[in-house]
Protein backbone atom coordinates (compact mmCIF):
# COMPACT_ATOMS: atom_id res chain seq x y z
CA UNK A 1 0.00 0.00 0.00
CA UNK A 2 1.20 3.39 -0.40
CA UNK A 3 1.62 5.61 2.02
CA UNK A 4 1.59 9.74 2.06
CA UNK A 5 3.70 11.27 4.37
CA UNK A 6 2.47 15.29 4.60
CA UNK A 7 5.10 17.76 5.07
CA UNK A 8 4.36 21.31 6.53
CA UNK A 9 6.14 24.15 7.78
CA UNK A 10 4.41 26.88 9.45
CA UNK A 11 0.17 26.91 10.12
CA UNK A 12 -0.50 30.39 10.44
CA UNK A 13 -1.69 33.84 8.77
CA UNK A 14 0.48 33.77 5.48
CA UNK A 15 2.41 37.09 4.97
CA UNK A 16 1.46 39.65 2.05
CA UNK A 17 1.81 38.44 -1.87
CA UNK A 18 5.91 38.84 -2.87
CA UNK A 19 7.15 37.92 0.34
CA UNK A 20 9.82 35.17 0.05
CA UNK A 21 9.05 31.91 1.14
CA UNK A 22 5.42 32.75 1.66
CA UNK A 23 4.20 29.37 -0.39
CA UNK A 24 5.31 27.19 3.14
CA UNK A 25 3.08 28.97 5.45
CA UNK A 26 -0.54 27.47 5.11
CA UNK A 27 -3.79 29.18 6.56
CA UNK A 28 -4.79 27.67 10.44
CA UNK A 29 -8.21 26.91 7.98
CA UNK A 30 -7.16 25.69 5.32
CA UNK A 31 -5.15 23.07 7.81
CA UNK A 32 -8.43 22.49 9.80
CA UNK A 33 -9.94 21.44 5.85
CA UNK A 34 -7.13 19.00 5.14
CA UNK A 35 -7.27 17.17 8.45
CA UNK A 36 -11.36 17.05 7.91
CA UNK A 37 -10.85 15.65 4.38
CA UNK A 38 -8.56 13.40 5.41
CA UNK A 39 -10.75 12.10 8.27
CA UNK A 40 -13.89 12.07 5.74
CA UNK A 41 -12.08 10.26 3.36
CA UNK A 42 -11.14 7.36 6.19
CA UNK A 43 -7.65 7.70 6.83
CA UNK A 44 -5.91 8.13 9.65
CA UNK A 45 -3.48 10.93 10.16
CA UNK A 46 -0.39 9.70 12.09
CA UNK A 47 3.23 10.37 13.26
CA UNK A 48 6.50 8.82 12.05
CA UNK A 49 5.99 6.96 15.50
CA UNK A 50 2.58 5.51 14.82
CA UNK A 51 3.41 5.12 11.63
CA UNK A 52 6.48 2.57 11.97
CA UNK A 53 4.51 -0.52 11.64
CA UNK A 54 2.74 0.28 8.95
CA UNK A 55 5.97 1.51 7.21
CA UNK A 56 7.68 -1.77 8.17
CA UNK A 57 4.38 -4.22 7.05
CA UNK A 58 3.66 -4.90 10.24
CA UNK A 59 0.36 -2.99 10.43
CA UNK A 60 -1.86 -2.42 7.24
CA UNK A 61 -4.59 0.36 7.13
CA UNK A 62 -5.77 3.69 5.47
CA UNK A 63 -2.94 5.66 6.61
CA UNK A 64 -0.99 9.56 6.55
CA UNK A 65 2.00 10.59 7.64
CA UNK A 66 2.15 14.43 9.30
CA UNK A 67 5.18 16.02 10.00
CA UNK A 68 6.34 19.76 10.22
CA UNK A 69 9.85 20.89 9.61
CA UNK A 70 10.88 23.04 11.98
CA UNK A 71 9.49 23.60 15.37
CA UNK A 72 7.33 26.89 14.80
CA UNK A 73 5.05 28.10 17.80
CA UNK A 74 2.61 28.47 15.61
CA UNK A 75 2.39 24.62 15.18
CA UNK A 76 1.46 24.09 18.65
CA UNK A 77 -1.01 26.81 18.58
CA UNK A 78 -2.90 25.97 15.56
CA UNK A 79 -2.19 22.83 14.65
CA UNK A 80 -1.68 20.86 17.82
CA UNK A 81 -5.71 21.73 18.45
CA UNK A 82 -7.04 20.68 15.60
CA UNK A 83 -4.76 17.38 15.46
CA UNK A 84 -6.30 16.31 18.82
CA UNK A 85 -10.06 17.20 17.72
CA UNK A 86 -9.69 14.25 14.97
CA UNK A 87 -7.62 12.07 17.11
CA UNK A 88 -4.42 11.78 14.88
CA UNK A 89 -0.69 12.49 16.26
CA UNK A 90 1.73 14.08 13.65
CA UNK A 91 6.04 14.38 14.33
CA UNK A 92 7.61 17.96 14.41
CA UNK A 93 11.37 17.84 14.11
CA UNK A 94 13.07 20.55 16.40
CA UNK A 95 16.28 22.10 15.95
CA UNK A 96 17.95 21.04 18.81
CA UNK A 97 20.09 24.17 19.08
CA UNK A 98 17.76 27.05 18.59
CA UNK A 99 15.07 25.96 20.71
CA UNK A 100 12.63 29.20 22.13
CA UNK A 101 15.05 31.38 19.45
CA UNK A 102 13.92 31.63 15.43
CA UNK A 103 14.31 30.46 12.20
CA UNK A 104 17.88 32.51 11.88
CA UNK A 105 18.66 30.06 8.82
CA UNK A 106 16.48 32.31 7.08
CA UNK A 107 17.88 35.50 7.98
CA UNK A 108 17.99 38.21 5.72
CA UNK A 109 15.30 36.53 3.23
CA UNK A 110 11.93 36.88 5.56
CA UNK A 111 10.86 37.82 8.97
CA UNK A 112 11.68 36.13 11.79
CA UNK A 113 9.14 33.67 13.66
CA UNK A 114 9.32 31.87 17.01
CA UNK A 115 10.58 28.52 17.60
CA UNK A 116 8.74 26.52 20.67
CA UNK A 117 10.49 27.07 24.44
CA UNK A 118 11.29 23.42 25.77
CA UNK A 119 7.73 24.51 27.47
CA UNK A 120 5.99 24.91 24.26
CA UNK A 121 8.08 21.42 23.28
CA UNK A 122 6.46 19.91 26.33
CA UNK A 123 3.27 21.07 25.36
CA UNK A 124 3.45 19.29 21.99
CA UNK A 125 4.78 15.73 23.74
CA UNK A 126 2.08 15.57 26.50
CA UNK A 127 -0.31 16.33 23.98
CA UNK A 128 0.47 13.22 22.08
CA UNK A 129 2.64 14.26 19.64
CA UNK A 130 5.92 13.31 18.34
CA UNK A 131 9.38 14.85 18.32
CA UNK A 132 11.91 14.30 15.65
CA UNK A 133 15.32 15.72 14.75
CA UNK A 134 16.40 18.54 12.21
CA UNK A 135 20.09 18.97 13.53
CA UNK A 136 21.24 21.45 15.37
CA UNK A 137 21.14 23.97 13.68
CA UNK A 138 19.07 23.27 10.64
CA UNK A 139 22.46 22.53 8.57
CA UNK A 140 23.47 22.12 5.12
CA UNK A 141 25.14 18.72 5.45
CA UNK A 142 26.39 18.61 2.08
CA UNK A 143 28.49 21.68 3.14
CA UNK A 144 29.96 20.44 5.90
CA UNK A 145 33.08 18.10 7.02
CA UNK A 146 32.05 14.69 7.95
CA UNK A 147 32.86 15.23 11.52
CA UNK A 148 30.87 18.27 11.68
CA UNK A 149 27.70 16.78 9.98
CA UNK A 150 27.89 13.02 12.41
CA UNK A 151 27.74 15.78 15.45
CA UNK A 152 24.74 18.11 13.84
CA UNK A 153 22.67 14.64 13.97
CA UNK A 154 24.20 12.69 16.79
CA UNK A 155 24.11 15.85 19.46
CA UNK A 156 20.65 16.91 17.80
CA UNK A 157 19.14 13.83 19.18
CA UNK A 158 20.97 13.88 22.28
CA UNK A 159 20.23 17.26 23.34
CA UNK A 160 16.70 16.86 22.58
CA UNK A 161 16.14 13.86 24.70
CA UNK A 162 17.82 15.55 27.53
CA UNK A 163 15.82 18.83 27.11
CA UNK A 164 12.40 16.94 26.37
CA UNK A 165 12.78 13.59 28.50
CA UNK A 166 11.53 11.82 25.26
CA UNK A 167 13.10 9.44 23.29
CA UNK A 168 13.99 11.03 19.69
CA UNK A 169 13.60 8.36 16.76
CA UNK A 170 12.88 10.41 13.65
CA UNK A 171 15.27 12.66 11.67
CA UNK A 172 14.42 14.93 8.75
CA UNK A 173 17.44 16.19 6.37
CA UNK A 174 17.44 20.24 6.60
CA UNK A 175 16.47 21.24 2.89
CA UNK A 176 16.55 17.87 2.06
CA UNK A 177 20.53 18.03 1.52
CA UNK A 178 21.90 14.68 2.41
CA UNK A 179 24.31 12.21 0.59
CA UNK A 180 24.41 8.24 1.71
CA UNK A 181 27.53 8.94 3.98
CA UNK A 182 24.63 10.82 5.88
CA UNK A 183 21.72 8.68 5.69
CA UNK A 184 24.43 6.18 6.99
CA UNK A 185 25.47 8.56 10.17
CA UNK A 186 21.54 8.78 10.33
CA UNK A 187 21.00 4.90 10.87
CA UNK A 188 24.42 4.72 13.45
CA UNK A 189 23.23 7.58 15.52
CA UNK A 190 20.36 5.36 16.23
CA UNK A 191 17.05 7.09 14.02
CA UNK A 192 14.54 4.64 13.13
CA UNK A 193 13.49 6.97 10.50
CA UNK A 194 14.79 10.06 8.42
CA UNK A 195 12.58 11.58 5.68
CA UNK A 196 13.65 14.12 2.79
CA UNK A 197 11.96 16.48 0.17
CA UNK A 198 11.74 14.01 -2.52
CA UNK A 199 8.35 13.97 -3.97
CA UNK A 200 6.24 11.11 -3.71
CA UNK A 201 4.27 8.52 -1.87
CA UNK A 202 5.88 5.55 -0.01
CA UNK A 203 5.56 1.99 0.87
CA UNK A 204 5.84 -0.77 2.96
CA UNK A 205 9.51 -1.94 2.90
CA UNK A 206 11.23 1.22 1.22
CA UNK A 207 14.15 2.13 2.82
CA UNK A 208 13.38 4.29 5.89
CA UNK A 209 16.46 6.31 5.81
CA UNK A 210 15.31 8.14 2.56
CA UNK A 211 11.35 8.61 3.03
CA UNK A 212 9.45 10.32 0.05
CA UNK A 213 7.11 13.09 0.93
CA UNK A 214 4.22 15.00 -0.09
CA UNK A 215 4.57 18.95 0.49
CA UNK A 216 1.53 21.21 1.54
CA UNK A 217 1.69 24.73 0.52
CA UNK A 218 -0.40 27.64 1.38
CA UNK A 219 -2.08 27.43 -2.22
CA UNK A 220 -2.84 23.75 -2.14
CA UNK A 221 -6.94 23.51 -3.04
CA UNK A 222 -9.14 20.71 -2.00
CA UNK A 223 -8.26 18.89 -5.36
CA UNK A 224 -4.97 18.71 -4.88
CA UNK A 225 -5.27 17.83 -1.84
CA UNK A 226 -6.82 14.85 -3.08
CA UNK A 227 -4.86 14.33 -5.53
CA UNK A 228 -1.66 14.56 -3.44
CA UNK A 229 -2.73 11.26 -0.88
CA UNK A 230 -4.90 9.26 -2.90
CA UNK A 231 -3.48 9.01 -6.55
CA UNK A 232 -0.12 8.67 -8.18
CA UNK A 233 0.08 12.65 -8.70
CA UNK A 234 3.05 13.33 -6.45
CA UNK A 235 4.44 10.00 -7.54
CA UNK A 236 4.91 10.63 -11.36
CA UNK A 237 6.70 13.64 -10.16
CA UNK A 238 9.42 11.80 -8.30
Amino acid sequence: MNIPILVYHQIDVPPPKGTPLRGLVVAPSSFAWQMRMLRWLGYRGLSMRDLEPHLAGQARGKVVGITFDDGYQNNLRHALPVLKLHGFTATCYGVSGLIGGTNVWDLGKVAQTHLMTREEWLQWRDGGMDIGSHTRTHAYLTELTPEHARAEIQASRTELQEALSYEVKHFCYPYGKFTPEHTQMVKEAGYATATTTQRGRVHAGANPHTLRRIMVARATNPLQFFLKIATAYEDRRA
